[in-house]
């Protein structure tokens, strides 16, 4: 009975480690971050989920040419839009059609798309700030928060190639919290605003991504004020810099202005990924 008892306590105990070690490998997946110049990222979460935010790619002079055919992406299941700015949404339509992934955007500037015709409205997740969402099933938690900028719907007519200009809603950054908890703020184009504070409090991202381009956004030195007083993330990606001649200020100017912190600065090239 003895030898009966261990041998099953054995294989109990085998089966535990196994379960564990499965939990455990799903969990620790690596998070795959991609940059494609401006402020368009292509993310793979540590269980295969793949997320594009503000595509803008064939007309982008710093995306790497390979990236220039949208197809190239491969499968995407979530692209998230911060406004509706053209470096920001210039790829949107034609990477919805092509995806089918489901298009997440603020309320009003989803009207607007359905209103056009720019994206099926099957596929939009129209949503505003502060209401935590997970359009892609438990797992994956998307929330709008604020941005300092502005937004608007600039549409020419396929036919008559008239220009009009619509409604873009309010501008707005992301917090997206991953599968094993590793959470992403993605600031859109913003200025340094009070509740970064906030933010950084009560999300705690692991990765900021910040434009420090000035003219449009912040510049270095407000980049760095707002990262070391009040996001304070462990990772940090300047964007937004470099891909017009307004938007002046550098990865360097950043480092300088930042000085010496706990924060880790990540400097790219379009087309480099980290994994975290």
């Amino acid at each position: 009975m003895t030898k009966l008892v261990r041998a099953l306590c054995a294989l109990l105990c085998a089966c535990a480690f196994v379960a564990f070690g499965t939990a455990a490998s799903a969990q620790g997946g690596k998070t795959e971050v991609l940059w494609l110049g401006q402020a368009a990222f292509k993310i793979t979460t540590p269980k295969g989920k793949v997320i594009v935010i503000d595509p803008f790619l064939v007309k982008n002079p710093k995306t790497p040419d390979q990236y220039k055919d949208l197809k190239a992406l491969g499968n995407v299941d979530m692209i998230l839009v911060t406004h509706a700015h053209f470096d920001h949404t210039a790829d949107v339509p034609e990477l919805a059609k092509l995806t089918g992934a489901k298009v997440l955007l603020n309320a009003d500037m989803g009207t607007t798309y359905d209103t056009l015709g720019l994206v099926d409205g099957k596929q939009m997740v129209r949503f505003n700030k502060s209401g935590p969402i997970q359009p892609l099933g438990a797992g994956i938690t998307v929330t709008m928060v604020h941005a300092e900028h502005s937004s608007e719907v600039v549409y020419t007519d396929p036919e008559t190639k008239k220009r009009s200009v619509h409604p873009g809603g309010e501008p707005a950054g992301y917090i997206i919290k991953l599968e094993n908890g590793f959470t992403i703020y993605h600031a859109g184009d913003t200025g340094v605003f009070g509740d970064m504070k906030f933010i950084g409090e009560y999300y705690k991202p692991d990765l900021a991504l910040l434009p420090i381009g000035g003219h449009f956004t912040m510049d270095p030195v407000h980049a760095a004020y707002a990262t070391r007083t009040m996001l304070k993330p462990k990772h940090v990606v300047p964007m937004h810099y470099g891909t017009f001649p307004p938007l002046k200020g550098t990865p360097d100017e950043f480092k300088k202005a930042l000085g010496k912190t706990q924060t880790k600065v990540h400097v790219m090239q379009p087309g480099d990924s980290l994994k975290f």
